[in-house]
């Protein structure tokens, strides 16, 4: 039941180009891909900008951390596969779906590390900001803000890299295109080439989306020590 690589790697070939097998999958591998991108980068960047704002607030404004914080860190802990039934019911089979389950996935990887970095700010430095005349709310855009980036784009690098892993999940729920998709579809059939073949492109789209964060965190935070 398991194949060889070199089976592997005709398997890849002929998701791309053809040629070999020539079934249903042949030729199919951009289809697949590009639904399943749209779906990871829509899902990542809802959550993004509901979860970095949030995240400012809650660790900024001690009444919103009150209030909010304790219900986020009860659902936190609850898995995405758990979403599924009710993401079905809420928003019917198809791409919603998976849309909802990757965003879901996506929000508290970078939550969680925007009000850490919120947190964290130096207190020295709002002394130093009043010192110089910048106070009240202008110090949120010129201490808050640029002192938490760092761990901001942790944050999105996180939350991006858990939407590829959350993918599978969010394919699951009647989409008919998707790298997730072809994994379920494939599993039915006992094609455990197409299988592993889709777990190796997942695996490279989300190792390039990694590098793609880390090159524009690094161009536009050339300036803090803190960012790797």
């Amino acid at each position: 039941m398991i194949p060889s690589p070199t089976d592997v790697a005709l398997s890849l070939y002929d998701l791309a180009f053809g040629g070999i097998n020539d079934d249903a999958y042949s030729q199919s591998l951009m289809t697949h891909l590009l639904a399943s991108v749209s779906r990871v980068y829509g899902g990542f960047a809802i959550a993004a900008i509901a979860a970095v704002p949030l995240g400012l607030m809650i660790g900024r404004i001690p009444l919103i951390r009150s209030l909010l914080d304790p219900t986020l860190q009860i659902m936190r802990p609850v898995p995405v596969t758990a979403w599924l039934p009710l993401s079905m019911i809420m928003f019917g089979l198809g791409p919603r779906s998976a849309f909802f389950l990757v965003c879901l996935g996506a929000f508290y990887p970078i939550l969680v590390n925007t009000i850490f970095g919120v947190r964290s700010v130096d207190p020295r430095l709002f002394e130093a900001a009043s010192m110089l005349g910048c106070q009240g709310p202008a110090q949120f855009f010129r201490v808050v803000l640029p002192a938490s980036l760092p761990a901001i784009f942790t944050g999105l690098r996180l939350g991006l890299g858990f939407a590829w892993v959350v993918i599978v999940v969010g394919e699951m729920t009647g989409v008919q295109t998707g790298l997730g998709a072809i994994i379920m579809e494939a599993r039915q059939l006992s094609r455990t080439e197409i299988i592993i073949s889709g777990m190796i492109i997942i695996g490279v789209a989300g190792f390039l989306s990694d590098r793609m964060v880390m090159w524009l965190g690094k161009s536009l935070l050339r300036w803090s020590p803190n960012f790797v």
